[in-house]
């Protein structure tokens, strides 16, 4: 089997690269260890930024995203019983976020492919890229019990951490920078209507909590937990409880309960590796960066690297210079660290830390107090969430 592009992982990144090169009429072959069922009912984010939403439309997977996604003009920031409300449109220019789940990302872009794409293989494991050096690399891998190769010009691995496009790239001039946070968040979906039109952030001495949705009928919640947490430990009612508790205003704010439907725990670190490309591999997504999820920013970094790669691609066919591949790395990688600064920026403002002192408790109050107070502040904020241009 030979293709321009051989892209490893049917996740949101693999299978918008997939659609962008198709667009451009660059031909690729997208290969996922898993079966289509599992890639579309697979939770993950739930926010895209400006940016984000606008390449899904112009590569013409935004019509159901239009219908059904929810536009969120700011999020709500909540301490010591007080709420501030940042309005996103006002401190951007008229950006916003648009809620709508990754699942459902994958579910229009995998239609989409299957229509009129490249070959979209499931349940084909990638087991080795070889050759990355050369001007030929391969992607060796199993499908249906039978070991197979996919030539091509190109590989992109977008097969998240634990694949092996980012095992290809030597140790010797590998980097990799992480930190891991000695909590994580226990989240719900819940059959109950939001109890807030916005997201609310709260930052409470007991811990954070995390109020968004998955649509108007369907809620999605975070506790922050301590690190190993097992979700089943936290009872339905302790865990609605514990939410009241981290929400409380002093106005007559209340919070819907309704039937929790699904619980999980979601470890929280900052991982990069350096370079992003060795050869003619490139690295996407999660194979290459993991950030905390209080910034909203994992599925858009991701978004953020395919789009550069294929836009490098396009501009070697039209001019026949490989500088924008060449850089790739580089460019990626700037937009990534901003990321991962915001990130871990919100995640330490929010998150009490197991091992705080009073004195750090008054600074994430402080912190707080000077986004409400400040225009220059808040503007920060509002940038960063609603997202960095893509280069």
């Amino acid at each position: 089997m030979r293709t321009t592009v051989g892209i490893i992982g049917a996740g949101p990144a693999g299978l918008l690269l997939a659609r962008l090169l198709h667009n451009a009429g660059i031909d690729s072959v997208v290969l996922e260890s898993r079966d289509r069922e599992y890639v579309e009912r697979r939770q993950r984010a739930g926010i895209l930024e400006q940016g984000t939403v606008d390449v899904l439309r112009s590569a013409g997977a935004g019509e159901r995203m239009d219908r059904e996604g929810l536009r969120h003009d700011g999020i709500e920031l909540r301490f010591g019983r007080k709420r501030h409300r940042v309005d996103f449109p006002a401190l951007t220019g008229g950006k916003s976020v648009t809620v709508y789940a990754q699942t459902e990302v994958c579910k229009d872009l995998i239609a989409l492919q299957l229509q009129d794409g490249g070959p979209l293989l499931f349940e084909t494991e990638a087991l080795a890229v070889e050759g990355a050096e050369s001007d030929s690399p391969r992607v060796r891998f199993r499908r249906d019990g039978v070991e197979d190769v996919l030539e091509c010009e190109y590989v992109v691995g977008c097969d998240g951490f634990w694949g092996v496009a980012r095992k290809a790239i030597p140790e010797a001039i590998a980097q990799t920078f992480e930190r891991t946070y000695p909590f994580g968040w226990l989240g719900i979906l819940a059959d109950v209507a939001p109890s807030h039109d916005e997201l609310v952030y709260a930052r409470h001495d007991r811990g954070f909590a995390l109020l968004s949705m998955r649509s108007p009928s369907v809620s999605r919640l975070y506790l922050q937990v301590p690190e190993g947490t097992d979700a089943e430990a936290w009872g339905d009612e302790e865990i609605w409880d514990e939410l009241e508790r981290r929400f409380e205003t002093d106005d007559d704010w209340t919070l819907r309960r309704g039937p929790i439907t699904q619980k999980s725990v979601t470890p929280m670190r900052s991982y990069v590796h350096e370079p992003m490309r060795h050869g003619r591999l490139f690295l996407a997504g999660d194979a290459a960066h993991i950030v905390p999820p209080t910034g909203a920013k994992g599925l858009n970094l991701a978004v953020g690297d395919v789009v550069t790669f294929a836009r490098a691609l396009v501009h070697r066919r039209e001019t026949g210079s490989d500088g924008l591949l060449d850089a790739y790395s580089a460019t990626c990688l700037r937009r990534v660290w901003q990321a991962e600064r915001f990130s871990y920026d919100m995640t330490t403002l929010l998150h009490p830390d197991p091992g705080a002192t009073g004195f750090d408790g008054r600074l994430q109050l402080a912190r707080l107090e000077r986004i409400a107070a400040s225009r220059a502040a808040e503007t920060d904020l509002a940038e960063a969430y609603t997202g960095f241009p893509f280069a």
